[in-house]
């Protein structure tokens, strides 16, 4: 079976959040049960380089401009897997991230830049340079989009299969930007891609592709209901025949604290109580917080968005320094969220409060083995990856009770402690008493070293492999190929 993922983030190549790191284990973990899955992504600055050596595999007409389809191997392990770089210096050539400039605003243009993406998705897709015909192309998220509608006019096609990794993002714009993507006149309807006045380019991956599929079995009825559906869950409603929840997984062999790289002390689930002591003690050290193995420390690490609670943290910050407990976060996002944490440790007493201000993949390993509780108050959250993370570490995630984390996270209860399964804290309400609540049921588990325990070996030992979930989008691509 030949699939082509398309996507704006790739880790390592391009990553701001969880996207990156699923198209950085997902299409590996299907190449490893037989299919020949390949990623395609824009050439930004600096990924031909990460990339390694590549060739020109051939060249488009987009709009009037010239694109040169790039091909290389990022290699993981023993595995390679081959990825094709969209090489359009003008429009991802530039400093920043894949979508805002370096001030963190949105670049003007993005319309323009991941449209003429999704164009060039669709012409490869179709065989325009004979390098490649997939008989499934799985678009991920806004900015592969509007492959999906340009994909659905050409016969014979391959099947389409779209994934919503966060809804809230839509990639939403106007009639100008509609008309200079050459797109057709009756697509600007309701029933396409129009969207209250303007477009939206994930509604037409909604409307044009032949499966939809997001990443948590609660996320997918989440998204079908107003609070949670941004506008679109009637779409979703009428589509929920063709919309599959599949829980994410992570990489295991990257995030392992027996064999990780990048921490000062490795340890497995038979000296998980030893390991967290001395990384946390040598982190402690390192971001100038209290030196003293015995003290809880809670982390956050995530996007400073409204999405992922972090104002939360912020409105009960006298609840939480009321508590035995230090707290780090490692994070980056909006401005005044980054500025107000700034100032949070900087009021806070001595050695109780460190921030850093930044995306650290190297902390966030770090941080993530140093750390008794993960807080993640996310309003929603289609499926998260750090809360299986900090499981895999032995780290106890104190969860709001949302979409995927109420998916991989199991409550502790007399009955879950009772038959095993337990893993962390799941609160009701994301608001600053939920947050409270979650922080101080999380204090009193570590409190008992005999529970602190079972939870970090339950949570270390559970399986968070993709191999599950990649062979789930196997089946389902298979059913479409079935149904022609």
């Amino acid at each position: 079976m030949k699939i082509l993922h398309a996507a704006a983030e790739c880790f390592p190549l391009a990553k701001t959040g969880g996207l990156g790191d699923v198209l950085g284990a997902l299409p590996f973990a299907q190449r490893k049960l037989g299919a020949d899955a390949r990623v395609i992504l824009p050439a930004y600055r600096g990924v031909q380089q990460k990339l390694g050596p590549t060739t020109i595999l051939g060249t488009l007409q987009l709009r009037g401009t010239t694109c040169n389809v790039l091909g290389g191997e990022l290699v993981s392990g023993n595995q390679g897997l081959p990825v094709l770089l969209v090489d359009i210096p003008a429009l991802f050539d530039r400093p920043g991230n894949p979508y805002e400039d370096l001030s963190g605003h949105p670049f003007e243009d993005n319309a323009w830049r991941f449209g003429c993406f999704g164009e060039a998705v669709a012409q490869i897709a179709s065989g325009a340079l004979g390098i490649f015909k997939p008989d499934v192309v799985n678009l991920h998220d806004w900015q592969s989009a509007l492959a999906a509608p340009r994909l659905s006019t050409q016969t014979p096609r391959p099947r389409i299969v779209f994934t919503i990794h966060n809804l809230a993002y839509q990639g939403q714009f106007g009639r100008r930007e509609f008309d200079a993507l050459g797109l057709p006149a009756a697509w600007w309807q309701p029933d396409f891609l129009e969207f209250w006045g303007g477009f939206s380019f994930m509604k037409g991956g909604l409307n044009f592709s032949d499966a939809i599929t997001t990443v948590s079995p609660t996320y997918a009825e989440e998204i079908q209901t107003a609070a949670f559906g941004c506008a679109l869950d009637g779409v979703l409603r009428q589509r929920a025949g063709i919309l599959h929840g599949i829980a994410n997984g992570i990489d295991q062999q990257l995030w392992n604290p027996a064999t990780d790289k990048l921490l000062p002390f490795n340890y497995d689930d038979a000296s998980v109580t030893a390991g967290k002591r001395a990384n946390k003690e040598a982190l402690q050290q390192a971001l100038a917080l209290e030196v003293d193995a015995d003290i809880p420390l809670v982390a956050f690490i995530g996007r400073l968005a409204e999405q992922k609670g972090a104002d939360l943290i912020l409105n009960a910050r006298e609840a939480l320094l009321a508590l035995p407990a230090q707290y780090a976060i490692l994070a980056a996002g909006d401005a005044q969220l980054q500025n107000a944490f700034r100032s949070l440790a900087y009021n806070a007493p001595e050695g109780r409060i460190a921030v850093h201000i930044a995306h650290d993949e190297s902390l966030a390993h770090r941080l993530t083995a140093a750390a008794d509780l993960l807080l993640m108050p996310s309003r929603f959250e289609p499926c998260g990856l750090n809360q299986m993370y900090a499981q895999r570490y032995g780290t106890l995630p104190v969860v709001h009770r949302t979409g995927g984390l109420a998916d991989t996270v199991v409550d502790t209860t007399a009955a879950t402690l009772a038959d095993g399964s337990a893993t962390g804290v799941l609160f009701n309400d994301a608001d600053v008493g939920g947050v409270t609540y979650g922080v101080r049921r999380g204090l009193e588990l570590l409190a008992d070293p005999t529970i602190t325990a079972q939870l970090r070996v339950t949570g270390m030992r559970r399986d968070f492999a993709w191999t599950r979930s990649a062979q789930r989008y196997l089946d389902l691509y298979g059913e479409l190929i079935d149904a022609g």
